[in-house]
């Protein structure tokens, strides 16, 4: 199982802002992380999930490979 940190997700979603993505986790368009000592990661798996649910919500039809491969 891979994780991720903050500024990785970020970067996944094209630069967003730190706050954004805790907009996304508070509203569940993206998973809650975990906490590992003063860390807090997300498992990438569930990331891209959630990216690839949005995508496809949106019409974009993505395949699950396309959003593993960012």
């Amino acid at each position: 199982m891979d994780y991720i940190t903050i500024r990785q997700l970020s970067k996944k979603l094209g630069g967003r802002a730190l706050n954004s993505i805790y907009t996304d986790v508070e509203e569940g368009r993206l998973p809650k992380p975990v906490k590992f000592g003063g860390k807090l990661l997300w498992r990438k798996d569930l990331v891209d999930a959630a990216v690839l649910k949005l995508a496809n919500g949106q019409g974009a039809d993505w395949p699950a490979a396309a959003v593993q491969a960012q």
